[in-house]
């Protein structure tokens, strides 16, 4: 009738008013707040995989692409200079209860990319089959990643192979710890190169 519709819902009577000429109000902050969503969206694809491993703890009703969205959406976007950027160096692309990774130097090579990490195997949590995720990802949207075994030495080297690498070509590079399993993973940490 009109403009309204009544209904029965759990033995309520209610009355819904019907919508006819919405209001889409096309305001900046709106169509920067949509070029920043699009902006993560596009990032989390790009990670083609990788960040499904870097949420094993979330909570049953969220998938992977609902965690990076939440972690990211407010804290990873810079709109300082009025278009939205990613600002890779608060990027989470892991999320966990393991310690998080310490770098102790990273240099880019002929060979590719090489990291030094600590094993830190005085701390709790910390176990030898922990295995330690490295990868970068070029501005031009490829990704290179390595796995291997944290092991029992003091010092962990990891090589990220892509001869000619230069640190001008590298968007990005993180690197975090993930346990025999895969239930549980550090934080992910951002690598200056």
């Amino acid at each position: 009738m009109a403009n309204f519709v009544t209904t029965v819902y759990r033995g309520q009577n209610i009355i819904k008013k019907k919508v006819f000429m919405p209001k889409d109000v096309n305001s900046i902050a709106q169509q920067l707040h949509r070029a920043s969503f699009k902006l993560i969206v596009e990032a989390y694809d790009s990670f083609g995989g990788i960040t499904d491993e870097g949420f094993p703890g979330r909570p049953r009703k969220y998938s992977p692409f609902n965690s990076f969205m939440q972690a990211n959406l407010s804290k990873a976007i810079d709109t300082s200079g009025g278009t939205p950027v990613i600002d890779y160096s608060k990027l989470i692309i892991s999320e966990g209860s393991l310690p998080e990774v310490e770098i102790a130097g990273s240099v880019i090579g002929a060979t590719g990319i090489t990291l030094t990490i600590d094993s830190d195997f005085g701390m709790a949590k910390v176990s030898a089959s922990d295995q330690m995720v490295a990868f970068f990802q070029t501005k031009k949207g490829s990704m290179r990643i390595v796995r291997q075994v944290r092991g029992n030495q003091a010092v962990t080297t990891l090589l990220i192979p892509s001869p000619g690498i230069t640190a001008a070509d590298v968007a990005c590079c993180y690197v975090f710890a993930l346990n025999a399993e895969g239930t549980r993973v550090s934080d992910s940490v951002y690598v200056e190169v």
